[in-house]
């Protein structure tokens, strides 16, 4: 079969966005795929990607519960196809100060989706990929992952997770046919901002990337075998630079100044 011939993608959070880009770019390139998110967006997403002439699978699932992610699988499975590249990209996030304003359910759900779907949906995927002694898979990290997150306390602490496991998996496989990538976008126009109640914020106000720019620059360090891309404008590749050297509490400090609420109303 003739579209069974080409590489097959599976890409999550796929239904705008970055992952929506993501999908886009994998099937402008000759993949097939097949895409999930949890939202009604999906199928509209599906038709737009079938122009680029891909097969394009469409999964409605809530990634956030540990049956959503087996179910995703199941799908996969039936696809019958090898899953030569994974984007792990279905992701939430959380404004405002944990101790007062913030809901502790929206943060365990965000752990679910961000954290423990990721690490359990790799390692279903990765199974297979070890089998075959190939495969590729992107995690969609942040810039985030380098600094405290203060007003965003527990996004940036499940970035930061992403991040380690992401490269830590890398180093294990380094010997295998399968590579691991680390995209690590800055503020991107996405619905992320609004979904997150940080539109009063400075970042969420502010100046942002475009999706199908940071999914370039994602599938192009894919398919090279990086190791990790900072997406986006120099501007991010400079504050992942100075992160290096600045102490936790300063970058802790310049979080505050982007994301606490009301501060996109400050001109400093």
């Amino acid at each position: 079969m003739e579209a069974a011939s080409k590489p097959f993608a599976v890409v999550t959070g796929a239904s705008s966005g970055i992952g929506f880009e993501l999908a886009r770019v994998f099937g402008e390139n000759g993949f097939d795929l097949l895409i999930a998110a949890e939202d009604n967006e999906l199928h509209g997403a599906q038709e737009k990607l079938k122009e680029t002439g891909a097969s394009v699978l469409a999964h409605r699932v809530d990634l956030a519960t540990e049956a959503g992610v087996v179910e995703l699988h199941r799908h996969i499975q039936t696809a019958e196809r090898p899953v030569d590249a994974l984007a792990l990209n279905a992701g939430i996030g959380a404004g405002g100060a944990f101790a007062t304003e913030t809901n502790l359910n929206d943060e365990l759900r965000l752990v679910d989706l961000n954290v423990r779907s990721t690490v359990h949906l790799c390692k279903l995927v990765l199974a297979d990929m070890v089998e075959r002694d190939e495969g590729r898979i992107l995690f969609t990290s942040s810039i985030a992952s380098t600094m405290p997150g203060a007003f965003q306390a527990v996004y940036n602490a499940s970035k930061s997770f992403v991040q380690s496991f992401a490269l830590a998996i890398r180093d294990e496989l380094k010997d295998t046919g399968i590579t691991i990538t680390a995209l690590m976008p800055g503020p991107t126009e996405t619905e992320f901002f609004e979904r997150a109640e940080m539109e009063d914020t400075k970042v969420g106000a502010g100046e942002k990337d475009d999706p199908a720019e940071v999914a370039r620059q994602g599938f192009e360090a894919l398919m090279a075998g990086r190791g990790k891309v900072v997406g986006g404008s120099l501007k991010n590749k400079a504050q992942v630079a100075a992160g290096k050297v600045l102490p936790d509490s300063v970058k802790a400090g310049m979080h505050r100044k982007m994301a606490e609420p009301g501060s996109a109303e400050d001109d400093d």
